[in-house]
């Protein structure tokens, strides 16, 4: 319903005059938004100042083109060489006001969702807290436009490699491809030119083929071309991130997996109330089907074996067999890395999570090192742990040994000798022989086998012979704990001169 010419005027006059704008609301009996359009679109030729001084439009228009658009600059211009104080908010709101520096809405052409048709790609950049301490990372989407299906991966860094990488991982996913793949002009895949005469590097194009779609730049500064990855980037700020924590790089793409493939992609939509997963099925007889196998994308690296066997990768080193120490070529891909000595047999080792450096990895089992000392010193961690899972007397048992009480000298052999006992024992007859040697405080190997002889016997008593230590304090004991012991040797000549006379 159009405002009334009069009503118009009296609502300018009113606030020329110095009333605000709630109560010119008050006294016309219109609503505040009502007021605010007639002032704001009004094609006045000044502008009131909230102090009853008036700035020229033509002059704020003036001279926010001579100085850049910095409004700043135009506060401090305004009060040297006109005389007119003004405070920033004061100045800026005017400018919003009478429309200077502000660009107006436009309408933009409305691409259809064809069914099949259109994926869209994009990267964006967050600060995210990550492990305890503040990291920049970026995020790449991909979007399929017709079901709005999304698959969202972080990053630390983001280049041609990764690029590929990621659209391997999203595509095998789905198993499926649309024909053609929106992108802005970046150069991890135009080699020059924008929008239509855009032309992209052979690499990511044959990249492309693989998957059976092509690639499509939008027109510079026609963002909106690819809205649907846009606003999937907003999603993710407000519905994936908040109320969050990551403990590291990969628990982040682990939780980003499941909330884009699971939680997102089968809740309604909120306007449509269509299930994006549903219209996916929907959607897969017009897309690509990807075929059964697809070489996943990899790049090379010359590497070095160095005098200790390692490989050094992407800040930690990798072991290989044999004695050579010359070149090695590293086949790097998305999740693994493959070495192949110039001499000797390749190896595979999976990359380890993102923040390891200065680590060194090996096949299990492997010796790395056949030269070091024999009387290395080696804990005997491995074995306490696989004492401890044998029950819970065991772990007491393990617990006295580790403390001063039981006066190990050898703490660390000890645990590996009783460890091999345990191996060689049933577990009824070792739950027995431990559970005596806890009871008596026993820490000397050799009487835990005794123990253990003891109870295999067959004696029906558990309980080791009672000794009386009163001994110690009867008369002859105390008259001869000091006496010189005696001299067996006269005993043994005997012996000898007895076998001498027998032959």
């Amino acid at each position: 319903m159009a405002i009334p010419e009069e009503r118009r005027k009296t609502v300018r006059m009113l606030f020329d005059e110095g009333k605000g704008k709630k109560e010119i609301a008050r006294l016309l009996n219109m609503s505040p938004k009502t007021v605010r359009k007639i002032i704001g679109t009004e094609d006045a030729q000044y502008i009131r100042k909230q102090s009853g001084q008036t700035v020229d439009v033509r002059l704020l228009d003036e001279l926010y083109r001579f100085c850049g658009g910095y409004a700043s600059r135009m506060q401090e211009v305004l009060k040297e060489k006109h005389g007119i104080e003004i405070k920033y908010s004061t100045l800026t709101r005017l400018l919003r006001t009478n429309g200077i520096g502000q660009k107006a809405n436009k309408r933009v052409h409305h691409f259809g969702d064809v069914i099949g048709a259109e994926m869209q790609h994009d990267t964006t950049g967050y600060s995210l807290e990550i492990g305890g301490r503040r990291r920049k990372v970026v995020c790449s989407g991909l979007y399929m436009r017709y079901s709005k299906v999304r698959y969202v991966q972080f990053y630390s860094g983001f280049n041609r490699f990764r690029m590929k990488c990621f659209f391997h991982q999203a595509l095998t996913y789905w198993g499926y491809a649309a024909a053609e793949c929106v992108i802005d002009n970046t150069n991890l895949a135009v080699l020059h030119g924008t929008g239509r005469e855009a032309e992209f590097t052979p690499e990511m194009v044959r990249f492309a083929g693989q998957y059976g779609f092509t690639w499509i730049a939008h027109e510079k500064g026609h963002a909106n071309r690819k809205a649907g990855i846009e606003r999937a980037f907003r999603t993710v700020e407000t519905n994936f991130l908040p109320g969050r924590t990551f403990e590291s790089m990969e628990d982040l793409n682990a939780q980003a997996f499941e909330w884009a493939t699971e939680r997102y992609a089968r809740r309604p939509l909120a306007k449509t109330k269509l299930i994006p997963a549903v219209l996916f099925e929907e959607e897969k007889p017009y897309l690509v089907k990807l075929p059964p196998y697809i070489e996943p994308p990899y790049r090379p690296h010359e590497r070095k074996i160095d005098q200790y066997g390692y490989v050094a990768f992407g800040g930690n080193y990798y072991w290989m067999p044999g004695k050579s120490t010359g070149g090695a070529r590293v086949i790097e891909y998305g999740d693994k890395i493959k070495i192949f000595p110039s001499e000797g047999t390749p190896l595979e080792y999976p990359l380890p999570p993102e923040d390891a450096r200065n680590a060194k990895f090996a096949p299990e089992g492997v010796n790395t090192n056949p030269y070091k000392p024999r009387n290395l010193k080696q804990n005997s961690r491995e074995e306490e742990k696989k004492l401890r899972a044998s029950g819970e007397l065991c772990s007491e048992y393990i617990d006295f040994i580790n403390s001063g009480e039981s006066r190990v000298r050898y703490r660390f052999k000890f645990i590996r000798e009783l460890y091999g006992l345990m191996r060689n024992m049933a577990p009824s007859l070792w739950n027995a022989t431990i559970e005596r040697a806890l009871k008596y405080r026993v820490s000397d190997i050799e009487a835990i086998t005794r123990i253990s002889m003891q109870l295999m016997g067959g004696k029906k008593s558990t309980e080791l012979p009672y000794v009386n230590d009163g001994y110690r304090q009867r008369e002859a004991y105390l008259k001869g704990q000091f006496s010189q012991e005696a001299d067996l040797n006269y005993y043994g000549e005997l012996m000898e001169g007895e076998k001498s006379d027998d032959g």
